[in-house]
């Protein structure tokens, strides 16, 4: 089982060394500059992500739901606390 997992990783490796190859070669008959493959992340974005979701979940939401009052943690009548052991 191993050794096929190692067989099928080295494969797709030896399939995307062909493409870029390929692809290096194209770029050179053709006169253009060979691009790295990169992946363009930016970390920054991730938080201003994170952080604008958060916002929209901790946002007033309207009060469409009982006609005129609004749903607080106030409304919360059916839970009996407990006393902690």
């Amino acid at each position: 089982m191993g050794a096929v997992l190692f067989l099928s990783l080295v494969a797709a490796a030896a399939v995307l060394a062909l493409l870029w190859g390929v692809r290096a070669l194209w770029a050179r008959l053709t006169g253009r500059p060979v691009v790295p493959w990169a992946m363009r992340m930016d970390p920054r974005s991730g938080w201003s992500t994170v952080y604008r979701s958060t916002a929209r979940w901790t946002a007033q939401a309207p009060s469409t739901q009982r006609g005129a009052e609004a749903a607080t943690v106030h409304d919360i009548t059916d839970v009996v606390p407990r006393e902690i052991r």
